[in-house]
């Protein structure tokens, strides 16, 4: 496979997960609500396309993954706890536990050899892992910067999911889908900022570049 084929297909997937974790349910939710579907029932359908897509991948990967095993025993929880409690907002306050999870993990990668951010290489082509792991080898101002930044990656996950049960308890519950949406768009929107802004003041600090996923000194650039 080509690093073009190789971006394409990462593209590709990443609109998939997007329309099924993302505008499925909140087009599921919104379209049986002004069909006159309860709140309930219109929370349970919007949640079955994540659902779904976690069954398909355990038959077709045969084997269960840690991501599908949590999508569904959430799901299998918050379905049960919201009929025992009769209160939709059980449901709604599903979403903070994923971010929450997500959270966690991030911080966790902090006491390890290797942190979030270096891990989430695997999503670059191969070419561009490669020179992911070379800047980690060669300079430690950069994994000292992606150390602080999956710090802070973690601890935006944290809130993001503290402003979601807030949301989920206390909003009206029809309002609540939408802005959970516009609240991951908000995170990430501030994570990308931070990483770039801070990220580029650290590197040149300690005298370094980036070029995509090279990492550089800037004296080399200066004395080619």
């Amino acid at each position: 496979m080509t690093a073009a084929s190789s971006v394409f297909a990462g593209r590709r997937k990443t609109i998939g997960l997007i329309a099924v974790e993302v505008a499925g349910p909140l087009a599921v939710f919104y379209g049986l609500r002004g069909a006159g579907a309860g709140q309930l029932p219109a929370l349970l359908a919007g949640g079955v396309l994540p659902a779904t897509r976690a069954v398909h991948g355990i038959v077709t990967q045969r084997r269960v993954s840690g991501v599908a095993l949590f999508v569904l025993a959430t799901m299998s929880l918050t379905v049960a706890m919201s009929f025992v409690t009769g209160s939709p907002r059980v449901l709604l306050v599903r979403n903070a536990w994923g971010t929450a999870a997500l959270a966690m993990w991030m911080l966790l990668t902090l006491l390890r050899a290797h942190p979030f951010l270096y891990e989430a290489r695997t999503f670059m082509p191969p070419d561009q892992q490669a020179s992911w792991d070379a800047g980690w080898r060669r300079f430690p101002a950069f994994r000292q910067l992606l150390r602080r930044l999956t710090a802070i990656w973690g601890a935006a996950f944290a809130a993001d999911a503290a402003i979601r049960v807030l949301m989920a308890l206390t909003l009206p519950i029809d309002l609540v889908p939408a802005l959970d949406d516009g609240l991951l768009v908000v995170t990430l929107a501030f994570l990308v900022a931070t990483q770039r802004l801070y990220g580029g003041r650290h590197l040149r600090k300690h005298g370094l570049g980036r070029r995509g996923a090279e990492i550089y000194r800037l004296s080399d650039e200066a004395h080619p």
